[in-house]
């Protein structure tokens, strides 16, 4: 499990400052807005070229039904004068040219609707691909960092919706702007003064969203350990896994308080927010009001003094209500283009993240059938003050059997994962067949490498699945299931399933079976033995969960199939680890003792010290 974002050596949550992601450079916006044009782009060409179209079609459609409003209005005051025929049936056409613009708008509305549904599915698909793509490349170590975690938190809350909301605001600037030009052009024949006294009105609506998407953004970027935890709590209390202890230690109320207690204190940030939003923006919004209403009274008063026809006041009247609506919604779309960037600001920081994870292209040792070797290998976890592994050198032969033994935390499982190339030394060299493992090829080294690790998975999938996530190629081989079954005693397990390797396993999904520790166990060593082409098995406390006639049959049956492979060995069972040909004492990191089980109980030392206490629980 990841350190916690608030345990020791956390650095402390800082609260919104205006220097955490408050601000936002032009330069960024115009940047980010590019990126997610393209990544909207590369989702789907035709979908965005028909949001795009529909977009110029929405926005030119309105001003022209306000104009063709104008023409019915006196049209019918014209009709009304000369009582002509012809005025009337003008008037009637008139009245079908604006029904097929209203409908011809609800039909572009009704298409950018379902465009945008569509992209918003596609979109949504994509980015949490980009970002599971990503986890893939990074280290191990990254994914035990909490950094690493609050900022793929901030990246997968969002980041699913937001370019495609970035799009959609860019395609409605398009849209006002195209209907602003129109209803201007109308405006100003009136007067340029009117135009200006509904432009200016709008500003401070515009300039308070901006800033309280600011604050917004600020609160939410500050969030993202407690969200985390929020989480976290979530998967105690829900998962099957964690139920039997959470019900019988009686946890339950007590997480669950945690979880409100999260929760409220965000809602009361949230809330304060909300109420200066509303505040000012009801304010605000009463100068734009009041603009809107002075511009009525001048239309008015010029219609009454006979300067406008009836035609001409009901046109300026539509104009000036939907214009500075357009102006208005343009504005908040400007605002909401800076926040859905400052969004994005999240996904591209996480997607742009270095990934700690080496690797060359070797997949040839230069010495092939020297081993495994450690030249003065030391390695210490980030915020750690001492190393989890210090100056240890050791060499592993073709066949040879080796054991690793200590106290927990004694750096048996660090040391694994750094001859796994998991992780990188800081100092020494991790050698495979002669090449440092930085050199070789991931897949070509794992290739050689078969893991057990004690806290391996247990995958929601099939039995014979669990068994061929061992080897990719693999996955789906059936003949290959029933080998690396039999190898590893799984096959027994599989005869007392209902439908054999194509059981389901857990109970996440209908019909699931759930193993005991030691069935999955057997499981976990079978995947093992799926890499055929290992030359080195790894197990480590392979048979804690099972019982004493299983662990010796297992071990005898490893000693026959293994007998050309290395093997290193993590267990706390001395009748197990007697077995290996060499057996190392770890102690904080470094090597202390090392030889056959023989020599080291007859040196006297700590080895020997712990086998009399284990041996003496069986007197």
């Amino acid at each position: 499990m990841p350190p916690s974002a608030t345990g020791p050596g956390a650095a402390a949550p800082q609260h919104p400052s205006e220097h955490d992601g408050g601000r936002f450079p032009i330069a960024g916006v115009a940047r980010s807005s590019g990126r997610a044009f393209a990544l909207v782009w590369r989702t789907h060409h035709r979908l965005t070229l028909v949001l795009a179209a529909l977009t110029l079609v929405a926005g030119a459609l309105p001003p022209l039904g306000a104009y063709v409003g104008k023409l019915i209005v006196d049209g019918v005051v014209a009709a009304i004068r000369s009582g002509a025929d012809a005025d009337t049936t003008r008037v009637l056409w008139l009245v079908a040219a604006e029904f097929s613009i209203v409908a011809l708008n609800a039909g572009a509305q009704k298409g950018l609707d379902v465009s945008q549904s569509l992209l918003r599915a596609l979109l949504g698909q994509r980015v949490n691909e980009l970002i599971l793509e990503k986890a893939l490349t990074l280290s191990l170590d990254q994914f035990e960092d909490s950094e690493f975690y609050d900022r793929m938190t901030r990246a997968r809350r969002e980041a699913s919706t937001r370019p495609l909301s970035l799009v959609n605001r860019a395609f409605g600037l398009c849209q006002s702007g195209i209907s602003l030009v129109a209803y201007a052009s109308l405006v100003l024949a009136f007067s340029p003064w009117a135009l200006l006294l509904l432009g200016v009105a709008a500003l401070p609506a515009f300039l308070a969203e901006k800033r309280f998407s600011e604050d917004a953004f600020r609160l939410f970027r500050w969030r993202a350990p407690e969200t985390r935890k929020q989480m976290y709590l979530e998967t105690v209390m829900a998962r099957e896994d964690h139920a039997k202890e959470v019900k019988l230690f009686g946890l339950g109320p007590l997480l669950l308080d945690r979880y409100r207690g999260i929760f409220h204190k965000a809602y009361a940030e949230d809330r304060a927010l909300a109420y200066r939003r509303g505040i000012y923006g009801f304010v605000l919004g009463l100068l734009s009001t009041l603009a809107l209403y002075a511009a009525y009274a001048w239309t008015a008063l010029a219609t009454v003094h006979g300067e406008l026809t009836l035609g001409d006041m009901t046109m300026y009247l539509l104009v000036f209500k939907q214009g500075q609506s357009t102006l208005t919604s343009a504005l908040r779309g400007i605002g909401g283009l800076y926040e859905d960037n400052l969004y994005l600001s999240n996904l591209h920081e996480f997607l742009e993240q270095p990934s700690h994870a080496f690797g060359g292209a070797a997949t040839e040792g230069t010495l092939p059938g020297d081993g495994l070797r450690l030249e003065h290998v030391s390695f210490t976890y980030a915020g750690a003050n001492e190393p989890a592994v210090d100056d240890v050198s050791l060499h592993l032969g073709p066949g040879e059997k080796l054991a690793l033994v200590g106290e927990n935390g004694a750096g048996k499982t660090t040391l694994i994962k750094l001859v796994a190339g998991l992780y990188q030394p800081e100092r020494g060299r991790v050698l495979f067949e002669g090449r440092d493992v930085r050199e070789w090829s991931r897949a070509a080294l794992h290739a050689r490498i078969g893991v057990i690790f004690q806290d391996f998975v247990r995958y929601q999938l099939l039995f014979g699945e669990n068994i061929g996530a061992g080897d990719v190629a693999g996955f789906d081989d059936e003949a290959r299931w029933r080998v690396a079954g039999e190898r590893g005693m799984a096959d027994a397990v599989a005869t007392t399933l209902p439908e054999g390797y194509h059981t389901q396993l857990g109970r996440w999904f209908t019909g699931g079976v759930e193993l005991s520790g030691g069935q999955w166990q057997k499981v976990a060593l079978a995947r093992a033995f799926m890499r055929e082409s290992a030359q080195l098995l790894v197990l480590d406390e392979p048979t804690s969960a099972m019982d004493a006639e299983a662990e010796a049959a297992i071990f005898q049956r490893l000693k026959e199939l293994s007998r050309d492979k290395m093997a290193i060995l993590i267990s706390h069972r001395f009748s197990t680890v007697r077995m290996a040909d060499r057996i190392i004492v770890l102690d904080r990191g470094r090597i202390r003792e090392e030889g056959s089980h023989e020599t080291l109980v007859a040196n006297g030392g700590r080895y020997a010290h712990l086998f009399a206490l284990q041996a003496a629980g069986y007197r």
